[in-house]
């Protein structure tokens, strides 16, 4: 009876033991942060189907809206991973912020809309007026990058109308205040919706999915038809290391998910961002490039990137082109 009793008590406090272990590894609570844009798509997915529950004792969301709130919430300190392009996350690290890039998920989202069928590269735009989101931001810098190298001039060639965010450049469009577009996904498919501009549609479309600039990419730089466009930095260089390596293995397997179910991620997504449609999201996912690649391993296509734009303009990233320290290993 006595060694009874005394196998049980050890085996509570062997259980005790456990249970404590395993509380200390937990974080009260993670931060991420990002955009009414498909980057944030395998956070969503996390945090509804609790896949940090092991790490975290609470996750929660935030979303920026532009480029400059988005640089407000990586140095707020409140943040621990963020949703980021890829150019800005290298401008904060050369400037002196605490942050890595841990991978690049986003390969291609950006597209040219437009009320005309028959536009097929970006030098069929001249004369044309463009609306483009997030001035000097990376729908622009690609745009204006693939633009200048087919011998197009942006001031002279094009009459580009800057705005906000892609919903603004949506808005434009459904009211026809402009007849082209430059958008990231999902705003293009949310244009398409909303103007029931579908392949199926049986009269003429109001709208139409034009120039595929991963495509342009391809062919202007004799590359892979993608670009390194984001990806998702660490800001809490103090979060447990098995706390980084739980959410870089998660977000992964989210975006995979995503790709897999896009009708169910359509749905998860749009029920934490009221401004977008489930239909609309699940297009977004079927014609974009998604492939979470850790920072290391797409490092070469990010030298690439990084030096056009060093080569366009220092300042887009920092100056100069990141060093090691910049890609998490």
């Amino acid at each position: 009876m006595q060694l009874l009793k005394h196998i049980t008590a050890s085996l509570a406090g062997l259980l005790f033991i456990c249970i404590s272990a395993h509380a200390a590894d937990k974080v009260d609570k993670i931060v991420l942060a990002g955009p009414f844009a498909s980057v944030s798509n395998p956070m969503i997915r996390m945090i509804e189907s609790g896949a940090l529950a092991d790490v975290a004792s609470h996750v929660e969301f935030k979303v920026w809206q532009n480029p400059d709130q988005m640089r407000a919430l990586a140095l707020n300190g409140d943040t621990d991973f963020i949703a980021t392009p890829t150019n800005v996350a290298a401008n904060l690290y050369n400037r002196g912020v605490d942050l890595k890039l841990l991978n690049v998920s986003v390969w291609g989202i950006l597209w040219m809309i437009s009320r005309e069928p028959d536009l097929e590269t970006l030098s069929d735009f001249k004369g044309k007026e463009i609306a483009i989101p997030f001035r000097g931001d990376m729908p622009d810098l690609i745009f204006s990058e693939l633009a200048e190298r087919q011998g197009l001039n942006l001031k002279t060639d094009f009459q580009l109308r800057y705005v906000a965010t892609p919903l603004d450049a949506m808005q434009l469009l459904i009211m026809r205040r402009v007849d082209h577009a430059l958008l990231a996904e999902p705003a293009l498919s949310m244009a398409l919706r909303k103007t029931k501009s579908l392949p199926a549609k049986i009269i003429a479309p109001e709208l139409y999915r034009s120039v595929d600039l991963q495509a342009e990419w391809g062919r202007v730089f004799n590359r892979e038809s993608k670009v390194p466009q984001a990806g998702i930095a660490l800001l809490n260089s103090q979060l447990p290391q098995h706390v980084v390596k739980r959410f870089i293995e998660e977000y992964a397997k989210a975006t995979q998910w995503c790709i897999d179910n896009p009708i169910e991620a359509g749905k998860l997504v749009a029920a934490r961002l009221p401004m977008l449609t489930p239909e609309a999201v699940a297009d977004a996912i079927s014609v974009s490039q998604f492939d979470a690649v850790s920072a290391v391993d797409a490092r070469s296509e990010l030298t690439f990137f990084f030096n056009l734009l060093h080569q366009r303009t220092p300042a887009l990233i920092g100056g100069k082109l990141p060093d090691n320290n910049f890609y998490y290993q």
